[in-house]
């Protein structure tokens, strides 16, 4: 089958634009946990470079690969700021789950692993992230409050901050739903532009930006890469037999979610292997994603350098389904993508102008995303409902993915074995459950 390379070329300057906003939202995110925001943004373009172009090369696939969603968030808001683990620690967490990702993906363990995991336990962790995500969107944006009555509440829509992210966050769904190309990073340049006046014209930002009273502050347009976390992982403190659930997390949010995606795109544009030539004419079509060994290798090989590079761990992105919908299906497309994240080096003191409250709709609209899974379960099946809903719901109300996934398979084991159906907990599942209680027990 042959290709337009004016096709391809155009498809993935589409993903790239449906992407890029993985370079403002993932620093604002990891530079909580006091890592320098431009060193984040150097470390996200360069894991965006080599793990598109990888894609692209070896795998051969269509497919943007960037420092995943949710696996930021559960970087920063549960291994650092929960378990109070140092950047450099969880960093080396990451290069050990990406080594570890690696040593799963040769042979047949990881396909082993994947049998493991329940189908509805796979949907609703990754609908939990979503939740979780859109939480702390709302949080950054000073939307969700603390209350002491209610634990949470929603702030005064008095405040010139709620209000811009309100506004924000509106017309970034508008520009989403009307399938507008680079719908969310426009809208992060809106939201930025409509916050210039705060702290100048109207309201003050002092008490959410480090004492400074205008919440948008321009320090400049070009500025070199900043190299600073490149080696700064702590690989021998990060493998503490306590951190070993921190590092299974992040394997088993990258695995499943690199699956999801792969598995989706393929259905977008029909990018499957061929039967084998010996498949029976009777038996069930179990079509496989293209290259999905290589894509998963790939996969693996940025959550290792992500580790190296100073941010969390890259993944496949689904929203490479944009440009596989303007007709791409070579890996051109990831090296175009690819290529494009490159200038952005350059870049940090313009993007360090956007605030908070701009990157927080694509937070709140990349939650809404991630909710398509839970259509997939079944809810009428009740042992098939309630693990995967306390997995669903213990994500963000625990503030934690990992208590998320320890909770729905120790709940999924113990209804199952309940009601009699053991044929549905397999043994290797036993064994994960045992690591969960371990990590219970080790009060994390």
């Amino acid at each position: 089958m042959t290709y337009s390379r004016r096709t391809e070329v155009l498809a993935g300057i589409s993903s790239f634009l449906a992407t890029m906003y993985i370079i403002v939202v993932n620093p604002s995110i990891l530079s909580q946990t006091g890592l320098p925001f431009s060193g984040v943004l150097t470390a996200t373009v360069l894991l965006s470079f080599f793990g598109s172009l990888m894609m692209g090369l070896y795998a051969r696939n269509p497919i943007v690969v960037a420092p995943g969603m949710g696996l930021n968030a559960f970087f920063t808001f549960t291994a650092v700021k929960g378990m109070g683990l140092s950047p450099q620690v969880a960093l080396g967490a990451v290069f050990w789950a990406g080594i570890l990702f690696l040593l799963l993906s040769v042979g047949r363990v990881r396909s082993a692993i994947v049998g493991l995991i329940p189908v509805p336990l796979r949907y609703a962790v990754s609908a939990g992230i979503g939740l979780f995500i859109t939480l702390i969107g709302f949080e950054n944006a000073r939307f969700i409050i603390g209350n002491p009555a209610t634990l949470v509440s929603i702030a005064s829509v008095h405040d010139p901050v709620v209000l811009t992210f309100v506004a924000g966050l509106l017309l970034t769904a508008i520009l989403v739903v009307r399938q507008i190309p680079g719908a969310i990073i426009i809208g992060i340049v809106l939201t930025t532009l409509a916050a210039w006046p705060i702290g100048r014209w109207w309201g003050d930002a002092s008490a959410i930006n480090f004492g400074r009273k205008a919440l948008v502050n321009y320090n400049g347009l070009f500025a070199t890469p900043d190299f600073s976390l490149i080696g700064q992982l702590d690989l021998v403190n990060s493998l503490q037999w306590s951190l070993w659930p921190v590092i299974f997390a992040f394997v088993f949010t990258d695995l499943f979610d690199s699956i999801s995606t792969f598995v989706g795109v393929a259905e977008a544009g029909n990018l499957y292997d061929p039967l084998p030539d010996n498949q029976p004419a009777n038996a069930p079509v179990f079509r496989q994603p293209r290259n999905l060994n290589r894509s998963l290798l790939t996969d693996a090989v940025a959550t290792t350098l992500a580790g190296v590079l100073g941010t969390s761990p890259g993944t496949a992105y689904i929203e490479s389904a944009v440009g596989i919908a303007q007709g791409g299906r070579t890996g051109l497309v990831a090296v175009v993508a690819a290529c494009l994240f490159l200038p952005f080096l350059f870049l940090s003191p313009l993007l360090s102008v956007i605030p908070a409250i701009a990157t927080a709709p694509a937070l709140v609209l990349v939650g809404a995303f991630m909710m398509q899974p839970i259509t997939r379960i079944r809810w009428e099946q009740l042992d098939d409902a309630i693990p995967a809903f306390l997995a669903l719901v213990l994500i963000p109300f625990s503030y934690s993915i990992t208590q998320g996934i320890i909770w729905g398979f120790l709940s999924w084991t113990v209804i199952k074995l309940a009601v009699g159906k053991r044929h549905e907990v397999p043994t290797g599942l036993l064994v994960i459950d045992a690591f969960c209680l371990l990590a219970l027990w080790s009060g994390h």
